[in-house]
């Protein structure tokens, strides 16, 4: 039975990668911003362990994790949670691009350096959940480009540091996802959010799962996934 650390499974693409392996009867543990968020977790997810720590801090997770138990083993560490918040680069403040960063990028890198010990002894796998911003930049979204083109770089240079290891890096780059989030962007982007016209999380949550369970005589590098023309 494998355990999967995740962020992000509070809604979206997360809860639905959560959902699957939950079903299936792996082991969870589940990273929640809070207290409250993590007994929500809980009881969505029955079984399922949950760590508390934000990642919009990350120089607490360090301390928060000295005051909870990690576990002792794990199969994957998969970091789906993300924030965005749209707008020109001449009205974007350094809250804004330090809140992008914080959540996007630092976060994940300090929960992988957390967890490196144990994804090396499994011969592990980390997946990102990044974005197709992550591969092109577009107009008003600058700071949440630049934390996920960070974050293909944070996987580039972990997946060359730990194959020595065995440890295998995904880096998955779903389009528009109906989603809380996507109902947000839709906002500020002044449109009316449709769900129908985007990818299901169930769609990206296949996705990612094809590169979990991919045999370990392989490894996909790199995903792009696209919401089907219409």
């Amino acid at each position: 039975m494998a355990t999967h650390v995740i962020t992000g499974a509070g809604s979206g693409i997360g809860e639905a990668v959560a959902r699957r392996l939950h079903a299936r009867g792996d082991e969870l543990v589940l990273l929640a911003r809070n207290a409250g968020r993590a007994k929500e977790l809980a009881a969505r997810f029955p079984g399922a362990r949950t760590l508390v720590g934000d990642l919009a801090d990350p120089d607490k997770l360090s301390w928060a994790f000295s005051h909870q138990t990690l576990p002792d083993r794990i199969d994957s560490l998969m970091h789906i949670a993300g924030v965005i918040e749209l707008g020109p680069v001449g009205e974007l403040t350094p809250k804004a691009w330090r809140h992008h960063l914080n959540v996007n990028l630092v976060a994940p890198a300090e929960l992988t350096r957390h967890f490196l010990p144990q994804l090396r002894v499994t011969s592990g796998q980390v997946i990102f959940v990044n974005s197709g911003s992550g591969l092109r930049a577009r107009a008003d979204w600058s700071a949440y480009a630049a934390s996920k083109h960070g974050l293909r770089a944070l996987a580039d240079a972990l997946r060359e540091e730990e194959q020595q290891h065995g440890v295998r890096v995904t880096s998955v780059y779903p389009g528009r996802t109906a989603s809380a989030m996507q109902a947000k962007v839709q906002q500020q982007e002044g449109k009316d959010y449709d769900a129908a016209r985007w990818m299901s999380p169930d769609t990206v949550a296949t996705t990612v799962l094809t590169a979990l369970d991919l045999p370990r005589d392989a490894e996909i590098n790199d995903l792009s996934v696209r919401p089907t023309p219409h």
